[in-house]
């Protein structure tokens, strides 16, 4: 069943970054993954303090910039260009990941392929057959940053669910999720499994599990 036919329209990513960031708490360090999470940083006020940090080497990232007002050697870690906030910094690659390796992060914001009810997520790849590597610097974010949230697509472009019971795709880390956002709902992860915090205007809850393979229950 599409989107019009149910009555109810999803969220834009745009508006997804935007409902992500209005939750990031003045004065923290945050990683933005690349994708959707990126777009985080287009959505913080000016006057509000929130460290955006790339594996890098930047600290202190603003927003995109303007067309017209590109810096080519100013990238993050997905080498798309961004801007400097005033006190934003460079540093070498090394102490970037230590930094995160170390716990000095508050939050990292990931994509995903599968977020599992438990908190596990899978973001790196889909099949034995994946030319990618390894699982590279997001299993460091993972692991190092005081929280993870996700920011995803509720759904693949087929209907199939990405919220599941068990990640069946190869996991990045067991157990660390504790928010997902996607263009259908904003959802913490408990010890209860998914708790549903807000939907989509017009979507009933009913029709948000019909898209979810795992159990999901009310916000009390």
């Amino acid at each position: 069943m599409s989107a019009t036919e149910s009555g109810f329209k999803p969220f834009s990513r745009q508006q997804m970054a935007q409902r992500a960031a209005s939750d990031i708490p003045e004065g923290w360090y945050v990683n933005l993954g690349i994708g959707i999470p990126t777009m985080i940083a287009d959505h913080v006020p000016s006057e509000r303090e929130v460290i955006f940090h790339s594996e890098n080497g930047v600290l202190g990232m603003g927003p995109a910039p303007e067309k017209d007002r590109i810096e080519p050697w100013l990238i993050n870690a997905g080498k798309q260009y961004v801007t400097m906030r005033a006190g934003g910094s460079f540093c070498n690659h090394a102490d970037s990941f230590t930094m995160i390796r170390g716990g000095h992060l508050d939050l990292c914001v990931l994509g995903a392929f599968q977020v599992a009810d438990n908190g596990d997520i899978a973001n790196w790849a889909t099949s034995e057959n994946d030319t990618a590597p390894a699982v590279g610097g997001a299993m460091d974010l993972a692991a190092g940053a005081k929280r993870l949230w996700v920011l995803m697509e509720h759904t693949t472009k087929d209907g199939t669910a990405k919220l599941v019971a068990k990640c069946s795709y190869p996991l990045t880390a067991p157990g660390a999720v504790k928010r997902i956002y996607t263009n259908l709902a904003t959802i913490d992860v408990t010890e209860r499994g998914f708790v549903v915090l807000g939907m989509a205007p017009g979507l009933g809850f009913e029709d948000l599990q019909a898209r979810t393979e795992a159990k999901l229950h009310r916000a009390s």
